[in-house]
């Protein structure tokens, strides 16, 4: 087996907030979205996320990879930062920074867990996201070791993209749903700059392949288009059609990672957005929250607060879900059980996602890491939500015994007293 050591680069910062403003836009964005000024330092700070601890690692020689190809590097990366190879993801529409790999026929490959997020494209450099508690994602490029050392470098090229508007101009995670040519060029788009458990399925998907049971289905998965007079036709782009499983480690596009990758990404964003605005509100106050600084964080926290609960989430498929088995598998084998044997983690799947309409979520990092002067808010709203008489209105889709059943693991796993 071919090992390697490793190069970490830093490249030169020339972004302040991952867009160009001007007017008014730069006014409104000048509080909260400077990410690489104090006093959030997105690139000065060092980041303790786990594609840090596993460079860490590398560099000290604990572990090796796999390098004989770039196919088994990847298996390698993948069971170093123990994300699944079954949560692979293909998209084929050319919405990436290797945009010139990416088409129909060299689909990018897309692996996860709860807190790191792994690309991949043949003949291309991995891309690795991973979640730090006071940074958000932080992104990163690997190259593929050929005759030498890979280079592991932070850019902000990946910024151009990952700190737009869908995540309010702070680091964030982006889904695109497009109609794409057999060049991987964009024909049309889909649910611009949003993200989350709430976007209709129909809106969905566009550019990606959908495998197992929902190949077919209300989703814009498996789907292309060309030219036509008076805008373009819709041609199928079934998976494995126009390229080569085998430079995948697995043959699968499956709906429910599909959907738990959206879900996660909705949260992402909404758990660093309001790690900015918290800091950049004491900041402005000195270590205390100001008076004129309270309802915007009472407010994000009650969009986090609805978003954790599963409020307003999409309609399932008629019929529900049908999981690929390795995956449900490798979802499953996380879950964080009660004395009683639930978890956040037990799926639905025929109505919604969840049994328990609280998000596994709650348990990862980032949210333990909230700011106190944030996460307080947060823990109150549901205190609230979950009460079984005068709770609040907008959780009144809960019944009582599954918002009992919620609190109860919340209590068991510390989130709630």
């Amino acid at each position: 087996m071919k090992t390697f050591g490793f190069i970490l680069k830093k490249t030169r910062l020339i972004l302040l907030g991952g867009v160009l403003a001007t007017g008014a836009a730069r006014a409104e964005e000048s509080v909260h979205h400077r990410f690489n000024e104090a006093p959030h330092n997105y690139y000065s700070r060092e980041p303790r996320d786990a594609f840090s601890r596993l460079i860490a690692r590398l560099g000290s020689g604990e572990i090796q990879f796999d390098a004989t190809s770039d196919k088994a590097q990847l298996v390698s990366l993948l069971k170093a930062l123990d994300v699944p190879v079954s949560s692979q993801l293909l998209v084929y529409s050319a919405t990436s920074f290797q945009g010139g790999l990416i088409r129909p026929a060299n689909p990018r490959a897309l692996y996860f867990n709860d807190e790191v997020y792994v690309g991949y494209v043949p003949g291309g450099r991995f891309e690795i996201a991973a979640i730090d508690p006071d940074l958000g994602p932080v992104f990163r490029i690997f190259r593929p070791a050929q005759n030498g050392p890979p280079e592991i470098t932070r850019s902000e090229r990946c910024m151009n993209c990952h700190a737009g508007r869908t995540s309010h101009q702070v680091p964030g995670l982006v889904a695109e749903s497009v109609i794409c040519t057999n060049t991987g060029a964009t024909l049309d788009g889909f649910r611009r700059e949003q993200v989350g458990h709430t976007i209709p399925l129909s809106l969905r998907l566009g550019g990606w392949h959908v495998t197992g049971a929902h190949e077919h289905g209300a989703h814009l998965g498996n789907l292309m288009g060309e030219a036509a007079p008076g805008g373009y036709r819709r041609l199928p782009d079934a998976p494995g059609a126009l390229f080569n499983w085998a430079n995948y480690p697995a043959r699968t596009s499956d709906l429910l990672p599909h959907l738990l990758h959206e879900h996660q990404l909705g949260f992402h964003n909404l758990v660093t957005l309001a790690v900015y605005r918290t800091r950049d509100a004491l900041d402005a106050g000195h270590g205390t929250v100001r008076a004129e600084d309270r309802a915007m964080l009472d407010d994000l926290a009650r969009q986090l607060t609805r978003y954790l609960l599963f409020a307003d989430e999409a309609t399932l498929p008629a019929g529900g879900v049908q999981p690929d088995p390795d995956y449900l598998r490798d979802f499953l084998a996380r879950r964080i059980a009660t004395a009683s044997g639930a978890s956040l983690r037990d799926l639905d799947l025929r109505t919604r996602l969840l049994r328990y309409r609280c998000s596994y979520m709650i348990h990862t990092a980032g949210f333990a890491a909230l700011p106190a002067e944030f996460k307080e808010r947060v823990l109150a709203n549901l205190t609230t939500a979950l009460r079984e008489e005068n709770g609040a209105p907008d959780f009144a889709y809960i019944p009582a015994d599954e918002k009992r059943a919620i609190r109860l693991i919340l209590r068991e796993t510390k989130v709630l007293p």
